[in-house]
């Protein structure tokens, strides 16, 4: 008596419905989470892991630009570039609020992105105004608690001024900070968490190599400022005494 009376051929066609809803939602989170996790990995058009070539070409600037920190145990390189002023082909003033952007690489695997915006850009701008700009790219950020677990601040970081928020996840750190250093500014650093590791152990090696290896260096160093000092004075001899009278 209680029995639904309803087709077997429509309850199916209901129950197949309800699974493509079901499996259209999953995609489109799926996805959500795809787009995030690929906004995580950016700046503008900079994508944290490309080489030191690509970086320069987009930015109009000579690979040979990049400045070597340490040879061993890992390549670390620094190449800066500076904003223009001036809009691209044009006599106007630019708007960009950059001001300067330092791309850190290890192993031509580009790992630290730091981009320092203008004073005069972003002048009167609050916390929350830029805290918006941002997580309109970068998504909602995270608890004002949350920090990588064990991490230690890097050199870059210290020297950053004070944390105002940061985004991202797992494998990628964004956080913007400020500094009162001629005036209040802001910074925002990008950071492929992997490779920053792996930098900071290959930045530590090379240090203690450095140490070791100084005493050395130095002999080398002094033995060869005595070698160039006696060729420069037979040189000099070789000149003078064929031109010397008394």
């Amino acid at each position: 008596m209680g029995r639904s009376t309803r087709p077997t051929n429509e309850r199916r066609r209901d129950m197949n419905y309800a699974r493509i809803l079901g499996l259209c939602v999953a995609g489109i989170v799926c996805s959500a989470h795809g787009l995030v996790a690929q906004d995580l990995s950016h700046y503008r058009s900079f994508e944290l892991g490309t080489d030191v070539a690509s970086v320069s070409t987009a930015e109009g600037v000579a690979a040979s630009e990049a400045k070597t920190i340490h040879q061993r145990p890992a390549v670390l390189q620094d190449l800066e570039y500076r904003v223009s002023h001036w809009a691209a082909g044009s006599t106007a003033v630019s708007t960009d609020p950059v001001e300067q952007i330092a791309f850190s690489f290890y192993n031509d695997q580009l790992f630290r992105i730091v981009v320092d915006y203008g004073h005069d850009r972003t002048e009167g701008m609050t916390d929350a105004d830029m805290i918006e700009a941002i997580s309109a790219v970068y998504g909602p950020r995270l608890p004002s608690t949350s920090r990588a677990r064990g991490r230690a601040p890097s050199g870059v970081e210290s020297e950053s001024g004070s944390p105002v928020a940061r985004w991202g996840d797992s494998q990628h750190a964004i956080v913007l900070y400020q500094t009162s250093s001629y005036g209040a500014r802001y910074r925002l650093i990008v950071t492929d968490v992997g490779r920053d590791d792996l930098a900071r152990k290959a930045e530590a090696q090379a240090l203690r190599l450095d140490s070791q290896e100084a005493p050395q260096r130095e002999i080398v160093r002094q033995q060869k400022e005595r070698d160039d000092g006696r060729a420069a004075a037979a040189k000099a001899r070789a000149v003078n005494k064929r031109v010397f009278r008394p």
